[in-house]
């Protein structure tokens, strides 16, 4: 009896590749998104931001700029007035008395404000264990609430048992009622300003500080430049577009100073703390006079246009 046979094995063909991975140029083909999509994907992720904008910015621009041009008082009917709230506005006298305030208060605070930034900026800009400390210290008052700085600032500024008078009865100075007396209510709403604010400059000084090349300094040095030229020819001539930012940051928020004069003094006294935008709350919400402190809200930001293309163009001038 003969043995059975079994079938040849099917024979390959050698020729054709088994692989069935797609070619590397397809795969990655494949796995890349086309141009379109990303268009696509870039329009999605500016969706969402751009309609924030238009119903948190841009529109309400608008209805505020259609409420200057009418005497709406939240209730009642809405009257059109056109470019009236404008011409009122530049006869009214407390308009100008609220913008003289403000224009006091930012010569004041502008400086100030810069000096101080700049100065603690140079003295923590070193490496030591208690400069990180100090900077978390000196930036709190930024996060801490207005209510909470002008209460510390209120108990400071008491005449009678303030710590600023106590301070100065020790080298036999009579302190003077800082809120209570028109000559020195500004000051000390100013101070308390800058108090509040400098940490978020100071910080800005600082990385420009860090951004100053050190070579600078050791060519200044072997060229005989003591700590004071230094700091004229070398840092300060680095620092320009980092001042500009801050000097334009601290000229818009003079402009828009209220809450200091709110809780401290409440425009008084004798009106010598009333600033623009205290003028235009109470306008708004006070006098329920919504128009009229929509104009005036125009004016201000054109005034705030006006003096930051200033400063930019004074800067140009410096080579920002």
């Amino acid at each position: 009896m003969s043995a059975p046979t079994t079938a040849a094995p099917a024979s390959v063909d050698e020729s054709r590749p088994t692989n069935t991975t797609p070619a590397p140029g397809k795969q990655r083909k494949s796995r890349n998104p086309s141009a379109r999509q990303m268009t696509w994907n870039a329009w999605l992720f500016l969706l969402v931001p751009g309609v924030l904008f238009v119903v948190f910015m841009a529109l309400p621009i608008v209805i505020a700029l259609v409420l200057s041009l009418t005497d709406y008082a939240i209730v009642g009917d809405v009257e059109w007035l056109g470019i009236q709230n404008y011409l009122d506005i530049a006869v009214d006298p407390f308009f100008w008395i609220a913008l003289r305030n403000t224009a006091y208060y930012t010569l004041l605070y502008v400086p100030a404000g810069l000096v101080v930034a700049l100065g603690t900026a140079l003295l923590l800009n070193r490496r030591h264990r208690a400069v990180r400390l100090f900077r978390t210290l000196f930036y709190i008052p930024v996060v801490a609430s207005t209510v909470a700085t002008a209460t510390i600032w209120f108990w400071m500024l008491n005449p009678q048992n303030g710590l600023l008078n106590v301070a100065l009865s020790w080298f036999g100075i009579d302190g003077p009622a800082w809120l209570y007396e028109s000559q020195w209510a500004m000051i000390a709403i100013v101070m308390m300003s800058v108090w509040a604010g400098f940490g978020a400059n100071m910080i800005i000084f600082l990385g420009g500080l860090q951004g100053v090349p050190g070579e600078l300094y050791e060519a200044a040095r072997l060229d005989g430049a003591n700590a004071w030229q230094q700091f004229r020819y070398v840092t300060l001539p680095s620092l320009t577009r980092t001042t500009f930012l801050v000097s334009t940051l601290l000229i818009i928020g003079a402009f828009q100073v209220f809450d200091q004069a709110y809780v401290l003094t409440k425009g008084g006294p004798g009106n010598s703390t009333v600033t623009m935008v205290y003028y235009i709350y109470n306008k708004g919400f006070g006098a329920l006079e919504m128009g009229y402190a929509s104009a005036l809200s125009f004016v201000l930001f054109l005034i705030i246009l006006v003096f930051s293309l200033l400063n930019a163009k004074l800067n140009n001038r410096k080579g920002v």
